[in-house]
């Protein structure tokens, strides 16, 4: 049970539903403040995620060649980077080094974005992906761009037109209820940066593409496309409103417990979101 079901006591694996609990305002409140300070303190060390599929079963849109550079390697530096500036920081946080602190805060963005970004990307992909999303996913998508190729469109120009190295996403916006497109330099993580809930991106670093589709981007970015997890996105979207809705319903109007919740809240969606 996440976070969240352990705070509220609100558990619904897959449904919309928000349900209450007794004295929501005072118990749950005062529970739920107490695990924004605890669950830092919690965490085990960052590990690589395994692949649900092999490195060859995206082919032959993503080659085996690159799936296993970029996983085994990329992304494991990635974690190992974040494990060590994290035990640095945790040092310079005990000594009170300010000047440490700083110093150690765009490795921290680089890294700890770097192992975000990819643990979300690899669960977007599947060898059985492709077609169209299904569903409450498809109907916002029309909402929001018109249909699911205007979509795709605006996402796929976005994503080439990163300078560089970066993502482009497709998020969730938990001030109004709507999907957005954004990109993201470098490993700059979408909702530390933009406050966008990350639901699909696409990794347009040459490491992610270069092997197969040397310079031309566009191309690979229209690959991606056949091996897109709709499933995924649409799990990732459900998970993302329901943490709304449950934070919303716990925290009612206390704006401090809301600030603190803010501060914390892709650590509480990723907890939410562990089973997807």
């Amino acid at each position: 049970m996440n976070t969240l079901c352990r705070v509220g006591q609100i558990h619904s694996s897959r449904g919309n539903t928000c349900f209450s609990c007794p004295n929501i305002h005072t118990k749950c409140a005062a529970s739920l403040s107490q695990a924004v300070r605890q669950v830092g303190a919690s965490r085990h060390k960052h590990t690589l995620p395994d692949l649900t599929y092999d490195y060859g079963a995206l082919e032959p849109h993503i080659s085996a060649e690159i799936m296993q550079l970029h996983h085994s390697k990329h992304h494991a530096t990635y974690v190992n980077n974040l494990n060590v500036t994290e035990e640095k920081y945790q040092e310079a946080l005990a000594k009170r080094d300010v000047t440490a602190q700083v110093a150690l805060q765009p490795a921290l963005r680089f890294n700890g974005g770097g192992h975000i970004n990819h643990t979300i990307f690899w669960t977007n992909l599947s060898p059985n992906g492709g077609g169209e999303p299904q569903g409450e996913l498809m109907e916002a998508i029309k909402r929001d761009f018109g249909s699911f190729q205007k979509m795709k469109e605006k996402m796929s120009a976005a994503t080439v037109a990163v300078q560089g190295s970066g993502w482009g996403w497709l998020g969730y916006s938990k001030e109004t209820g709507r999907l957005c497109i954004a990109a993201c330099g470098n490993q700059d993580p979408l909702q530390g940066t933009t406050g966008l809930i990350p639901l699909l991106g696409i990794d347009v670093w040459e490491h992610a593409y270069y092997l197969q589709y040397k310079n031309v981007r566009p191309d690979y970015v229209k690959a991606i496309w056949n091996v897109i997890n709709w499933e995924n996105v649409s799990e990732r979207l459900q998970t993302a409103k329901n943490v709304c809705c449950r934070i919303n319903h716990l925290v009612g109007k206390n704006t401090m417990l809301h600030l603190q919740i803010e501060a914390h809240f892709e650590l509480y969606l990723s907890d939410s979101a562990s089973q997807i």
